[in-house]
């Protein structure tokens, strides 16, 4: 069994934020796969499905991006999920728009969704997918929250949309191909 969680907020007012680039590339893959999201249970919305032969959880945390760890480890726990059965999949704002970067483990990098996931397991040892939002500006954290909580601009929509697919298809493809072919495949750095 594998878990892959898309990280977000709930509700319209977030729908469109860049903080909801996980539900956003989570969406593509329920739509690649043909299947929706919409059993609730964990404090999130889980689909179950068979990617290349593999079961796999689906998820959407539903606590908020801050504690997205509490609904992650239930599934986890519930299902005695090994640390390297799961794949996040993330807004990430170090990275621009248009971005996809594919890591195996390692700190949060400072977002607070994957600070919450690794302190509720215990581990670094986490599958990530950081899709790229670009930053506000530099050095100015006070309009950090303002930013991700902000819609992509038309300007960078195109783009965007093209990593949001791109990350869908890393995550279907992480399912049963080795990491590093995932990695090489998928891994698209765009300037600032």
């Amino acid at each position: 069994m594998k878990l892959i969680a898309g990280l977000g907020n709930p509700g319209k007012e977030y729908e469109k934020t860049r903080h909801n680039s996980g539900f956003l590339a989570m969406d593509y893959l329920c739509r690649n796969l043909g299947t929706d999201i919409t059993t609730e249970k964990w404090d999130a919305l889980i689909a179950k499905t068979v990617i290349h032969g593999e079961s796999v959880i689906l998820m959407k945390p539903l606590t908020y991006m801050n504690e997205s760890g509490k609904a992650v480890a239930q599934a986890v726990h519930f299902y005695h999920i090994d640390p390297s059965d799961i794949l996040i999949l993330h807004d990430d704002m170090d990275l621009p728009a248009g971005s996809v970067r594919i890591r195996k483990n390692g700190s949060s990098g400072g977002q607070k969704g994957m600070k919450s996931i690794i302190s509720a397991l215990g581990t670094e040892q986490i599958a990530r997918i950081r899709i790229g939002v670009g930053h506000s500006e530099p050095g100015v954290h006070e309009e950090v929250p303002d930013w991700v909580l902000s819609p992509v601009p038309k300007a960078e929509q195109e783009i965007y949309q093209a990593a949001l697919k791109d990350a869908a298809e890393a995550a279907e493809a992480w399912v049963s191909e080795p990491f590093d072919q995932v990695m090489s495949k998928y891994n698209i750095r765009l300037k600032q």
